[in-house]
């Protein structure tokens, strides 16, 4: 029986990993599931054998990199999760998988096939593993310049259609399920992307970075940090009077994209 510890903060997801596993028919005795950052330091803390991990990366008390950096994790980890700039992060520890949320038992399936396919070959495991971390730099890079981002956006009003220029947006955000943009003079447009996700992947993520939930700025337009607390930054945008405030979990790898 194969010992799985489930790291993820909502219950929706957690019951679909749990049904997937069901509907798969997988000999796993799930030993438990993890919601928070304080809760992964607690049990890996102790000395029980688990043999893979299935981890969101962003919990309700911050981001689960924070477990990994500080705890020795020796078995595979499978990332699960909404957001796609963590997945060098996820490689550099124990990953094997990255599914991008909302996925589904196939994509399960051809990640759990890899967890099999290294355990039954446990001497290439750590060669393995020390191979897509050195891979999964220059994959990404040139994933990147290979794809075609957005230059302009269109932008529907009641006379057809007018266009935004990227280079002069600031930031995007989502307020109640619609998504704004804010230009360089400070004027709001609403946009017809119906999630800042949809939007995130047209932009060039060397430019945008997404610095919580709900909001999405240009690096250009980035005139200082302040610290915010203990462990996030506020940032002052250029033409933008309020400061906005990149989450807990962001805040370290927005510093480190910031100066890139």
């Amino acid at each position: 029986m194969i010992q799985v510890i489930i790291l993820e903060d909502e219950i929706p997801a957690q019951k679909k990993i749990l049904k997937i596993i069901q509907d798969l028919a997988l000999a796993v005795n799930v030993v438990a599931t993890l919601d928070s950052v304080q809760s992964g330091k607690a049990f890996f803390s102790s000395s029980r054998k688990i043999d893979l991990i299935i981890s969101d990366i962003e919990l309700r008390d911050g981001n689960a990199f924070e477990i990994f950096e500080e705890i020795a994790i020796p078995c595979p980890i499978i990332f699960t999760t909404a957001y796609n700039q963590f997945w060098m992060q996820a490689f550099e520890t124990n990953g094997i998988a990255y599914l991008l949320k909302p996925f589904g038992v196939e994509k399960f399936k051809l990640a759990w096939d890899k967890f099999i396919r290294l355990t039954q070959q446990p001497e290439d495991q750590v060669i393995l593993l020390q191979q897509l971390r050195q891979l999964v730099s220059g994959y990404q890079s040139d994933q990147v310049s290979a794809k075609t981002f957005k230059t302009r956006l269109s932008v529907p009003n009641s006379r057809g259609n007018y266009f935004l220029e990227i280079a002069d947006m600031v930031y995007f955000y989502a307020d109640q399920g619609v998504i704004f943009g804010v230009d360089h003079a400070g004027k709001k447009h609403l946009l017809k992307e119906e999630t800042l996700k949809e939007l995130e992947d047209q932009l060039d993520p060397s430019h945008f970075f997404r610095i919580n939930r709900s909001q999405l700025i240009q690096k250009s337009y980035v005139l200082t940090t302040e610290r915010y607390s203990k462990s996030s930054v506020a940032l002052k945008l250029k033409g933008i009077q309020e400061h906005l405030i990149c989450s807990q979990s962001q805040t370290p790898v927005f510093l480190a994209w910031i100066e890139q």
